[in-house]
């Protein structure tokens, strides 16, 4: 039987990828913060199905001497690093605490892994955010790179930080450069579960309005359980490698809204507000990842559409609400 670990496993990525797993006959062991496992409503509310079937640890992955207990205490055959600081908004606020954790955190495993585990695969959850100031669209895996946030700093130096244990140390280590992808256990802090959440609200009379920022920025936007896929794929190859996670597809704000609106049948253009307090400090050029050499080799492919996306979306946000 394998042996995963997970951090970041209350998050959405890290549940989906707890679901798959243990599909797959994996003993599973989850990394997140005390505050989480001591308090599990609402914040291990996306592991509620499974908690009796993983392994929590609460180990700081800011401490190395912690980390390296947690790989003596697992001795994991796979290692997904999907905990960050992941709210680029957040990360123009506070940029200390976003560099800190994101590039230690990673930092940390990384070194513990190669000291305690060196046959363990290793997969850092990188984002099309270290494109920044995109140079040609689409991208891929050798598009040069122009982070234009703080969250986009730190993932790119993560991304750095693999290859180089990848190249310099020999570890199987690998990175996903992901693009924007959502499901109904995407964070409320995310404008497209603040849609969806905010069209309940409206539809059952809890709220009369939506405000928003710039509703023409486009994103490519996948399935969070599609991408999770993805990342298991990549760690089943012989030889490690980094690889852009996309749909190659793009569509506005105003297109997830009006489709949103539209689910249940209400006119958005009477309920969206306009507001540039929720505009990005910096705002990119257009994102739109080409899977190809994802696709080619490691057999993958998005399974759900736009369209399909904003509807279980929605759906999920009425149920809650009922």
């Amino acid at each position: 039987m394998k042996r995963a670990l997970i951090t970041g496993a209350a998050g959405q990525d890290g549940s989906y990828l707890c679901d798959l797993l243990l599909s797959k006959g994996y003993e599973v062991h989850g990394v997140d913060l005390d505050v989480v496992i001591q308090n599990p409503d609402p914040c291990l509310g996306r592991l509620r199905s499974v908690l009796d079937r993983i392994q929590l640890h609460s180990t700081p992955l800011g401490d190395f001497t912690s980390v390296l207990g947690l790989i003596d205490e697992v001795g994991p055959d796979e290692c997904y690093h999907l905990a960050a600081q992941s709210f680029v908004v957040r990360s123009c606020v506070d940029e200390f605490s976003t560099l800190n954790t994101n590039i230690s955190g990673t930092h940390h495993l990384l070194a513990a892994l190669q000291k305690r585990a060196p046959q363990c695969r290793f997969f850092f959850a990188a984002s099309s955010e270290i494109f920044g100031e995109v140079k040609q669209t689409p991208q891929q895996e050798d598009t040069p790179f122009c982070p234009r946030n703080p969250y986009g700093v730190s993932k790119l130096t993560g991304y750095f930080l693999t290859r180089y244990y990848r190249q310099d140390k020999q570890m199987h280590a690998s990175s996903g450069i992901f693009y924007n992808h959502e499901s109904p256990r995407r964070g409320n802090e995310f404008v497209t579960r603040k849609i969806t959440r905010t069209v309940a609200d409206i539809k059952y009379g809890r709220a009369k309005e939506l405000r928003l920022g710039n509703l023409e920025a486009r994103r490519d936007w996948g399935f969070a359980p599609d991408y999770v896929e993805a990342t298991w794929r990549m760690l089943q190859q012989n030889e490690p490698d980094d690889y852009v996670i996309a749909t190659g597809a793009t569509h506005s704000v105003r297109e997830f809204v009006e489709k949103a609106f539209a689910r249940v049948g209400l006119d958005w253009k009477q309920y969206v507000v306009v507001d540039e307090q929720f505009y990005r400090p910096t705002e990119q050029c257009e994102l739109c990842g080409d899977s190809t050499k994802l696709r080619t080799r490691c057999g993958w492919q998005p399974t759900v559409s736009f369209d399909e996306l904003v509807a279980t979306m929605v759906d999920e946000d009425l149920r809650l609400q009922q």
